[in-house]
């Protein structure tokens, strides 16, 4: 049965409007409680962690509320990263994890993700009970009484926790005090941990985008709109910027010339490290759809392979466990270092990339030139309805001329996005003039046939 609520990274929307509202955070609160505890009766805890928007306060304390009237405690970690709450689940031996955050997306914007005890995000056929657990009778519910009821329990030592996981991920110990870093810190989740983590490594850190304001996460910063890091690298002499997105799940670089770098250059530059260190399992990066044609082409230079799933960290992970792989990513900048965390961290990327440049004494722009992009556009047309593209002969005509004309040395891919009404199109090759082409014309027919 298709999931209502669920999209490709939990549930999202506009914040205090129908799906992410209180009432709704209620009863999901109840629903994962429920789910989760089963016949646990001892220390059934979940963990809650928030991004910087104004409306996190108001859907914790539902979510919370939720949690506990099944009889399960809800642990309050404040203001932590996506993959800080990841680790906590992992570490505290919780039920679940829980994060309320819309990433990327504009602050009047919200959401709601989960953790499974061992730290990945929920399978579809568990995200799809729990909404079947939303809609059932009251009977369905555990209501218990007096004691049994669940409390909240601030954990006022969540950054604390996460900042020390950070630093044991990178192998004896390192200092970083011959690098100068500039963090973007997109005024998130991330505006505590981030610039601690490298500060307490010995990095000259400055940091900007880090007083938050319930209003101004994500606006003109972070891993969205690199430019002003860029500039700040250049003015301040950096080794490396790093800009975090709302949640800190993603980054984006810039090298010590203010240029950008991003998730198909770094994982471009880290499988070649770990290969050569022996660390990189199977020989094989895992990627999406999204990546450019240059990454490809540069692991096949060097010998590793790469293997690709659909758009959504999720899925790379999940291609990793079947196949025991322990490294991959998005283009953009979502990267899984598995041998650490189960889930996509900026902050650890940046700390990957840092080790990889103290190593090998090279810099950012020296590493990151092993792969060079093909032309790639990418562009958003706003939907009203998600038809199947290829079967509207209109758009498929088009489709078919554009795949014809770019060859096999191009490509087109056409999706809608899982968290807006938005359908992307994305064509890339070796003709810019062609990739524009291919992409005008299919915005157009979109535009007039959907």
């Amino acid at each position: 049965m298709p999931k209502k609520l669920f999209g490709t990274d939990g549930i999202r929307g506009l914040a205090n409007v129908s799906p992410m509202t209180v009432e709704m955070a209620v009863k999901l609160g109840r629903a994962i409680g429920s789910i989760s505890r089963g016949e646990n009766r001892r220390q059934a805890r979940i963990v809650i962690g928030k991004d910087t928007r104004i409306s996190s306060d108001m859907l914790e304390m539902a979510l919370a509320s939720g949690i506990c009237s099944v009889g399960v405690d809800a642990l309050l970690a404040g203001y932590l990263p996506t993959p800080g709450i990841a680790f906590l689940t992992r570490n505290m031996r919780c039920l679940a994890g829980a994060v309320i955050s819309a990433s990327h997306n504009p602050f009047e914007d919200n959401g709601i993700k989960f953790f499974s005890s061992a730290g990945y995000k929920l399978s579809d056929e568990l995200e799809g009970r729990i909404e079947e657990f939303m809609e059932s009778s009251e009977q369905a519910w555990l209501e218990p009484t007096g004691s049994n009821v669940g409390r909240t329990i601030s954990l006022d030592d969540s950054v604390g926790r996460y900042t020390i996981f950070l630093k044991n991920c990178i192998p004896d110990n390192p200092s970083f005090e011959d690098f100068s870093i500039a963090i973007d810190c997109a005024n998130g989740a991330a505006f505590k941990a981030a610039p601690m983590v490298f500060e307490e490594l010995g990095a000259n850190v400055t940091t900007i985008s880090k007083t938050p304001n319930g209003r101004n996460i994500n606006h003109a910063c972070g891993s969205m709109h690199p430019e002003r890091l860029c500039d700040v690298v250049r003015d301040s002499h950096a080794d490396m910027g790093v800009a975090l997105d709302g949640d800190a799940d993603r980054a984006i670089f810039s090298d010590e010339n203010g240029a950008v770098v991003d998730g198909d250059k770094i994982m471009g530059l880290v499988a070649k490290y770990l290969s050569s260190k022996g660390e990189l399992n199977k020989n094989t990066v895992v990627a999406t759809v999204m990546s450019n044609m240059g990454l490809e082409v540069a692991m096949k230079s060097i010998g590793v392979h790469l293997v690709r799933t659909q758009v959504g960290d999720r899925f790379v992970v999940e291609k990793m466990l079947n196949d025991g792989l322990n490294f991959g990513g998005e283009q953009s900048g979502h990267l899984i270092f598995l041998d650490h965390n189960t889930s996509g961290d900026g902050i650890l990327s940046a700390l990957q990339v840092l080790r990889v440049m103290k190593e090998t004494g090279r810099k950012l722009s020296e590493l990151s030139s092993l792969v060079t992009r093909f032309p790639q556009i990418l562009e958003n047309v706003e939907v009203s309805s998600r038809k199947d593209i290829e079967s509207i002969p209109e758009i498929k005509k088009v489709l078919d001329a554009c795949r014809s004309e770019l060859g096999d040395s191009g490509r087109i891919l056409v999706r809608y996005s899982g968290t807006q009404s938005l359908c992307r199109v994305m064509a890339e090759g070796e003709n810019e003039q062609k990739v524009r082409w291919a992409v005008d014309s299919l915005k157009e027919a979109i535009i007039r046939y959907l």
